[in-house]
């Protein structure tokens, strides 16, 4: 009788409300809310075939919250290519993942991805990886999807490896074989020659016998393997505070890598928007330039001494919330290893209610008490302070005071 039934076991109460007033008004209010949110209310919009919307907060995520989508890449991977519609995902997933193909491989749910991610990622001529690696790989994720097949060859049936070349009949095509050496044909392709076309086995055996003999195997072209670029020289350094290589230990504290980036692989482009011998040292500037900018890192160094002190704000700086907290997962403050302090420190959130401190009065301000705050004139009477309350660590030992004064601050845009 028309009435058709929509199970909404899967939607909040708060996603649902979005999308009423979405299908009644046309309209979007995203700005307060939560970044895992907006991303949860595409798949749900996705889910009422809201072709619109989908491809709304798609490109808002990309080009508001790439930061985000980089932290929890595996799952946007995942996720993205488990849905044909959200192609704009799964193009930037593979951008990344041809250029750092480790996120993907050598993930912990690398034999559980869905066969069109692996394809449309091994298809690509960019994707960064030698070969016989990708053989290896897409060899181990065919055995995962063959539960009871052993990882060694020698001890299959016909059987086993017709369901092995089934599973990968995809894949195969797009390895390219005549880019293998000979060593890596005979060790790591021949144990699973039965899985292969019988005239690309010859053909390959006929290569290293007479290679000027043409063969009928499809010869794909071999892939462009990028050689690492250094940045160009300049004559003067991108920051009067901090180095390229402390700008590439920050990166990977933001993307909660356990190596550090090089210069050369540092992902993000570090944006000035404030220096304070430019712009001056007072919250005024600040808020003038940084308010309701996401993404930020912090950079000081401290007067009379050679510390170097800063923190990340992934998400805004919002002068409308004077005398409130925001809460943050993701935030956190550090000191910068230079040539006189022995180590850096790193220090997370833990307690991401009074993760930031906004009043008009002040500049950034990180944490309850001011685990690293600058008050109203940052080079002056000791107006900048770190004390240990709501990160893991102090940047300070105790012995030292906990008030001091800068000589220089910048703020970055990543």
């Amino acid at each position: 009788n028309n009435i058709k039934i929509i199970n909404l076991e899967n939607v909040t109460t708060q996603q649902f409300e979005i999308i009423i007033k979405y299908i009644y008004g046309g309209v979007v209010l995203l700005n307060d809310q939560d970044v895992s949110f907006i991303f949860e209310l595409m798949i749900v919009s996705c889910e009422f075939l809201l072709e619109e919307l989908v491809k709304y907060l798609e490109t808002y995520l990309i080009e508001n919250n790439a930061h985000w989508l980089r932290l929890n890449f595996a799952r946007i991977y995942q996720t993205s290519f488990q849905n044909k519609q959200f192609q704009e995902l799964q193009k930037w997933c593979n951008d990344i993942a041809a250029k750092y193909p480790s996120k993907v491989f050598e993930s912990e749910n690398f034999t559980t991805l869905q066969e069109n991610a692996l394809v449309s990622l091994i298809g690509r001529d960019d994707l960064q990886m030698e070969e016989v690696k990708i053989w290896n790989y897409v060899i181990q994720w065919g055995i995962a999807q063959n539960s009871g097949l052993s990882s060694d060859p020698k001890n299959w049936s016909g059987e086993n490896f017709l369901a092995l070349k089934v599973t990968l009949q995809n894949c195969l095509p797009l390895i390219r074989y005549f880019q293998l050496s000979g060593d890596d044909i005979i060790d790591k392709v021949k144990p699973y020659k039965k899985i292969l076309e019988e005239n690309l086995w010859e053909d390959l055996m006929q290569r290293f016998l007479t290679p000027n003999r043409p063969g009928s195997s499809t010869i794909l072209p071999p892939r462009i393997i990028s050689s690492p670029i250094l940045p160009p020289r300049t004559t003067e350094p991108f920051s009067t505070v901090i180095s390229e290589t402390h700008a590439a230990k920050i990166a990977s504290w933001v993307d909660k890598k356990t190596e550090v980036y090089s210069i050369v692989n540092n992902p993000y482009e570090f944006k000035l928007l404030i220096r304070g011998t430019r712009d001056g040292f007072t919250s005024k500037s600040f808020w003038k330039l940084c308010d309701k900018q996401t993404n930020t890192i912090v950079v000081m160094k401290i007067k009379g001494t050679d510390e170097i002190f800063g923190g990340y704000n992934p998400i805004a700086w919002d002068k409308s919330k004077n005398g409130k907290y925001t809460n943050c997962n993701n935030s956190f403050i550090f000191s910068l290893k230079n040539v006189t302090i022995q180590n850096s420190i790193l220090s997370r959130v833990k307690e991401p209610n009074s993760a930031l401190y906004t009043s008009s009065q002040c500049g950034p301000n990180f944490g309850n008490y001011g685990d690293l705050a600058m008050y109203t004139d940052f080079n002056q009477h000791d107006e900048c302070y770190c004390y240990p309350q709501s990160y893991e660590k102090t940047l300070r030992n105790t012995k030292d005071k906990f008030n001091f004064s800068v000589d220089e601050y910048e703020v970055y845009q990543i």
